[in-house]
């Protein structure tokens, strides 16, 4: 085993209020963050990188992290994790710095928790658990602190071995035989279950209210352009360039979390319905995402996917193939090939001859656009490749229909874009954008008819 200690510096951290379980309740607690790793044959993603997501993700939920260390797991112990040296060299750090939260960025079992917990006399966070309460304190919506309830309770139903104490004690059974009676572990557990079903039940009633939703969109002919892509690719500030909305934009991981939509006008004078999403991280724990199928489900109906990457990001491509990962769990494998537009973003934070490559790549990439979110540099390029998407198969018309004839105004309605209408006595003149062959429907229903 391998360790490099590094000390952050110190620095104010930002005022939230205390709480319960994802409510920021580590506010201005001293944090040590460990990130270990097994030495893998063709990875992508470097060591740094991967110690800087994690300090990262510990100061989102304003941790002050006062050190931080890369560890090289040869093998990983059942009880501890790490071997005897490593544990005591870490009981001395953290009590010389005052620690009292140490998160490690590696799937720590339970018992291994309560055994590190114990040692350290501090309280350990892995790096489900540190997702989980970053998402507990970003959640606004009543959905999504629902999607954050039932997978912080799925997460603590399988730890209920690391803080509890009093798990053998056994309560008395019914009747006058007492009996072996419910042991404590079986009561949580119970209580956890019970408060899952109810979750869920609620959950179920968002999911018939989203999709009414969607079915409502559906009749009015907007196509759906969902951004999705790792967490601080620039996707909300990309939503607010384009829709010229004021959403959470920080330079912060996942600061987004709450989906939310906005109607874009594309340069041809379609109008889309624009979704900005949670963004993506590697390993990110399967609880969460069969938490938030339901927000995520905004990502499967929609008619064009923009993956936002952050080029100047030194793990660029390594996280590329984290979000088509997660992409492919919800099923979206093949719909990513085919309805899929890359914008490489953040291109003011490249060296000029990065910028230059990175021009030239983009040129060859009939799939990909260069833009700055910040800048606005590249904006109207990606507009008009998103106007490409949708054009491919759609021409404009103009058609004059009878006032009185309300059939066939409300099938250009159902089935087409009316991007311009004027009245005068007798007829209704339209521009409309229809696909081609709806353009043959009409003639044929409406116009060559008798």
């Amino acid at each position: 085993m391998t360790r490099r200690t590094r000390t952050i510096p110190r620095g104010p951290t930002p005022d939230v209020k205390n709480g319960s379980a994802g409510d920021g309740k580590f506010s201005q607690e001293r944090a040590l963050v460990l990130y270990p790793y097994k030495k893998a044959h063709g990875t992508t993603r470097s060591t740094d990188a991967c110690l800087e997501e994690a300090v990262g993700l510990t100061q989102a939920i304003n941790l002050e992290v006062v050190c931080a260390d890369t560890i090289r797991l040869q093998r990983a112990r059942p009880g501890t994790l790490f071997g005897a040296g490593a544990v005591e060299t870490y009981r001395s750090i953290i009590a010389e710095e005052n620690i009292v939260v140490t998160v490690i960025d590696f799937p720590v079992t339970p018992i291994q928790q309560r055994n590190l917990e114990r040692a350290w006399d501090c309280k350990v966070v892995d790096r489900t658990g540190l997702i989980l309460e970053i998402f507990g304190a970003r959640a606004r919506t009543r959905e999504g602190r629902l999607q954050v309830d039932l997978a912080h309770l799925s997460y603590q139903r399988s730890r209920l071995v690391r803080s509890w104490t009093h798990l053998e004690r056994q309560r008395g059974g019914p009747g006058f035989l007492g009996g072996p009676g419910e042991t404590q572990i079986e009561s949580d557990r119970r209580q956890i279950d019970e408060r899952i079903t109810r979750i869920k039940r609620e959950l179920s009633r968002v999911v018939r209210t989203r999709h009414l939703h969607r079915q409502s969109r559906k009749r009015v002919p907007y196509p759906v352009v969902a951004l999705v892509g790792y967490t601080n690719a620039g996707k909300s500030t990309l939503f607010n360039r384009l829709s010229g909305a004021n959403v959470t934009a920080e330079d912060q991981l996942f600061a987004t979390l709450d989906p939310t939509m906005r109607a874009v006008t594309l340069p041809s004078g379609r109008t889309i319905i624009l979704s900005d999403t949670v963004g993506f991280v590697s390993s990110l724990p399967t609880p969460l995402v069969a938490a938030f199928r339901a927000t995520l489900e905004e990502v499967l109906e929609a008619n064009l996917i923009l993956h936002v990457r952050d080029v100047a990001h030194p793990d660029t491509v390594a996280q590329r193939e984290d979000v088509l990962a997660v992409l492919a769990e919800l099923g979206l494998d093949e719909v990513a090939s085919s309805a899929m537009l890359e914008v490489r973003n953040k291109i003011d934070l490249l060296a000029p001859e990065e910028r230059a490559s990175l021009g030239l790549q983009v040129s060859r990439d009939a799939g990909a656009v260069a833009l700055s979110a910040v800048t606005g540099d590249g904006e109207e390029c990606l507009l008009e490749a998103i106007d490409g998407r949708f054009n491919v198969d759609r021409q404009v018309v103009d058609v004059s229909i009878d006032l009185a004839n309300g059939e066939a105004i409300a099938w250009v309605y159902q089935r087409g874009e009316v991007l311009r209408r004027r009245d005068d006595e007798v007829s209704a003149h339209m521009r409309v954008g229809l696909d081609t062959a709806d353009a043959a429907r009409f003639n044929h229903l409406f116009v060559n008819r008798g």
